[in-house]
Parts: C-alpha cells; sequence; structure tokens
C-alpha cells in the first residue's frame, strides 16, 4: 500500500466492499439502475466486477496507472445511476415524508458532489 493516499485507500476498500455487494445481492442495485437502460442485473453484476477489479487495482502500485484512471471512468458511468437513486428516493420522502425517508433524501443528495473527491483520490494515485 505504500504511495497510495488515504483517500485512495478509502476509495479503494469501498470499491472492494460494493462491489462484492453488487455480486452477493444485486437486487438491492437493480432498481437504481437508470430505466432507459436494459438488461439491469447484468449491469449490476458487471459494475460489481469493475468496482472490485479497480478496488484491488489501486492496491497494486504497478496497476495503479491503469486502475486510477478506470477507477475515475467507472465512478462517472455510475453517477447516472446515483442520480436515478437520489430521484427516486427524493420522490418517496414527498410521499412519505417519513423522518428515515428525509434522512435518505439528504443522503442520497449529498452523495452526489462527493463523487468528485472520490474521482480526484482516486486520479492521483495514478503516480
Amino acid at each position: 500500500m505504500s504511495g497510495l493516499s488515504l483517500g485512495a485507500r478509502g476509495v479503494a476498500l469501498a470499491f472492494l466492499g460494493s462491489g462484492t455487494l453488487h455480486l452477493v445481492r444485486p437486487q438491492i442495485f437493480e432498481p437504481i439502475v437508470p430505466r432507459v437502460l436494459p438488461r439491469r442485473r447484468e449491469l449490476v453484476l458487471a459494475s460489481g466486477v469493475a468496482e472490485i477489479a479497480c478496488g484491488a487495482g489501486l492496491f497494486v502500485p504497478r496497476l495503479r496507472p491503469y486502475a486510477a484512471p478506470a477507477t475515475v471512468a467507472l465512478l462517472a458511468a455510475v453517477w447516472p445511476a446515483n442520480l436515478q437513486m437520489a430521484l427516486d428516493v427524493d420522490r418517496a420522502a414527498r410521499r412519505r415524508p417519513t423522518a428515515r425517508n428525509q434522512v435518505m433524501r439528504v443522503g442520497t443528495w449529498a452523495r452526489m458532489p462527493l463523487q468528485l473527491p472520490l474521482m480526484r483520490w482516486a486520479w492521483q494515485a495514478r503516480r
């Protein structure tokens, strides 16, 4: 892990965990795949494999020059799913304004701009 910043380590670990969850429980992620995209299950599984590969690649110094830009690209590619989730949660919170729904609403919208520092940390790992 030498040379890997704390931020990049966090991204790598998050990708390893999330990617594993994509493979073990894909049904959790299927609803956030934008509705215009076909084959939701396959997209969820493919993104899980990609997350694991990127996360693992960030931990291997000689793979970082490839894993870092791949991680940034993957974060950009899944951004529409995060937007879909925020829109869905927002709609649900408006229909049923429970405390849980309001917390979820804030969390999903707050997550949107947080992808930018994740991208920056991943990108910095390439050196």
